[in-house]
């Protein structure tokens, strides 16, 4: 597991400023505020994703990631609902994201859009920066 998270964090850096990554490391992934979890097959591991509460009504996915040899087979796809449903289950009533607005990130916008997710305002305590684009999914409204 800490070899995809590793891979997750190494693209993160390829693609983006270092002042502007905000995927988690493992240490940030322990804080109770987190909750993580992982997509397997036969033992091995496909995809992970997080969810972090930032209040009473609000969550957000964190560290999104696909193994490369994975992709194309729904596990992004997959984790989003699972984590849609784990949200909406915990009484959140929104879900939100942030995720890169570069090329290299249009697959990750494209699924989360397929899911349901629209383009938001900047929430929480990130800073104003063209290198983020940001998401939100009302939970009233989504579907599983």
């Amino acid at each position: 597991m800490l070899a995809l998270l590793e891979r997750h964090l190494a693209f993160c850096h390829q693609h983006t400023p270092p002042e502007d990554v905000y995927a988690l490391d493992v240490s940030a992934l322990l804080d109770p505020s987190v909750s993580f979890f992982s997509c397997r097959e036969d033992g091995a591991l496909l995809g992970v994703g997080a969810l972090k509460q930032l209040d009473e009504r609000h969550a957000e996915i964190k560290s999104m990631h696909t193994a490369a040899e994975a992709r194309g087979r729904g596990v992004g796809r997959d984790m989003v609902r699972f984590l849609v449903d784990h949200a909406r289950d915990r009484g959140f009533e929104r879900i939100s994201l942030e995720t890169g607005s570069m090329d290299a990130f249009a697959p990750a916008r494209a699924l989360y859009a397929s899911t349901g997710f629209a383009p938001c305002e900047r929430f929480g305590e990130y800073p104003d920066s063209p290198t983020s684009a940001f998401m939100t999914l009302d939970l009233g409204m989504a579907r599983s």
